[in-house]
């Protein structure tokens, strides 16, 4: 089998875990660990939402380009870029004083979280089997959850006895390792394509799959940004809290491996979609009704917000991967992070500014429910715009045929 379509070995599913996981760990940590940010760097709460901008904001940007550089970088390359990025931003956190200098650094992560997904897309389209991409796609998305597990059991420990900055610190050992050792697992040659900074307009199909994750983005990144500081009011300890997102990820991973391949044996992935969206809006529902004496509320929430919008990344990686409707694997998947990103950078920002609100979270959770019903049109949108593709070569055939007959 050739070196584009072979067997994906251990080495290749560590890296393409740890590809996702390591950029993603930040937004994750300021989840867990927001509270302690809040009060050291003497900050209003609404604040962490630009923590989340400064990274996301960048990495969305950053993302209108990144397809087409990765094909012009290669996977070995890209790889590299992605894993230097991280190591700075994790050296940076350490190091640089004030807000000012986390913003910076989050930012830097910024690069990293662009290239993850055009990076690890390509290097699955040159190095996986067609019968396996579908569940090695659910595999390494679930690296971004594997993150979420790590932030909420490890980084509360950690902070208490070196701080949050040497809690964060302590993953420039990995970010180092894989920084030297990962790009050896792509491939050794690289057949360079022209990079243009033109941007290129995305089919109907593409944004409407890029304005679901768009939802998507802006209700996940509020609701664990926010999750640990809505459960201090409700007197849950810190290490409970690290239990939430810890909890989160562990339901993340468990949906990401075995809803993506479930995705793939079906006729269309959109419904799928609009499932997980609207049982979404339920976890969200059960989050808002949390009191000092409901935690369960708050398990709930958490629980079923990772078995379900979270899964919906992946599944959408898998479609783009996939179908060749959406347009060639990096660029689309690119194009694809644009809109996730996107929402990432929005939703925590736009979240805090409806704390300020006299209803506080009752106002924000009910918002948050909102969007993901507005993700839930867009999904059936998607389900027409798809039907609508597959019954048109058809239509188009049938003066060819006559002419051969």
């Amino acid at each position: 089998m050739s070196e584009g379509n072979t067997a994906c070995g251990g080495g290749l599913r560590l890296v393409l875990t740890a590809a996702m996981a390591l950029p993603m760990l930040i937004f994750y940590a300021v989840g867990t660990l927001g509270p302690l940010l809040v009060s050291d760097l003497g900050v209003p709460t609404h604040w962490l939402g630009w923590l989340i901008m400064s990274a996301f904001g960048f990495a969305a940007l950053l993302s209108l380009w990144a397809g087409p550089l990765v094909n012009r970088l290669g996977t070995r390359r890209a790889l590299a870029w992605l894993f230097w990025a991280t190591a700075g931003a994790y050296a940076l956190l350490a190091s640089l004083p004030g807000f000012a200098g986390v913003v910076l650094a989050l930012a830097v992560c910024g690069i990293a979280q662009a290239l993850a997904n055009p990076a690890t897309n390509l290097l699955i389209a040159e190095r996986v089997a067609p019968r396996d991409k579908a569940s090695v796609v659910g595999l390494k998305q679930s690296g971004v959850q594997v993150s979420a597990l790590f932030a909420g059991l490890l980084l509360p420990g950690l902070a208490l006895g070196l701080g949050w900055r040497g809690a964060l610190a302590t993953l420039l050992v990995p970010a180092l390792l894989l920084a030297v050792l990962g790009p050896r697992v792509a491939p050794r040659t690289h057949q360079a394509k022209p990079m243009s900074l033109a941007l290129h307009r995305p089919n109907g199909r593409l944004a409407l799959l890029m304005s679901v994750q768009l939802c998507v983005g802006i209700v996940l990144s509020s609701f664990v940004t926010f999750l640990g500081v809505f459960a201090t009011r409700q007197g849950m300890s810190p290490g409970l809290i690290g239990g939430l997102i810890a909890g989160f990820g562990v339901m993340g991973i468990v949906a990401r491996t075995c809803l993506t391949p479930l995705g793939a044996r079906m006729a269309d992935e959109s419904w799928l979609l609009l499932a997980l969206l609207l049982l979404s809006g339920v976890a969200l529902w059960l989050t808002s009704l949390a009191t000092p004496e409901r935690h369960w509320l708050l398990w709930a929430g958490a629980l079923g917000m990772g078995l379900t919008a979270v899964a919906t990344n992946a599944i959408a990686m898998s479609m783009v991967l996939r179908d060749p409707g959406f347009g060639s694997p990096a660029p689309a998947a690119g194009m694809l992070s644009v809109g996730f990103f996107g929402g990432f950078a929005l939703g925590p920002v736009l979240f805090g500014q409806l704390l300020r609100g006299s209803l506080g979270f009752a106002d924000a959770w009910l918002a948050l429910i909102g969007v993901l019903l507005l993700g839930g049109v867009l999904s059936l949108l998607l389900y027409r715009a798809r039907q609508r593709h597959r019954r048109a070569p058809v239509v188009a055939a049938k003066p060819l045929l006559r002419a051969v007959e």
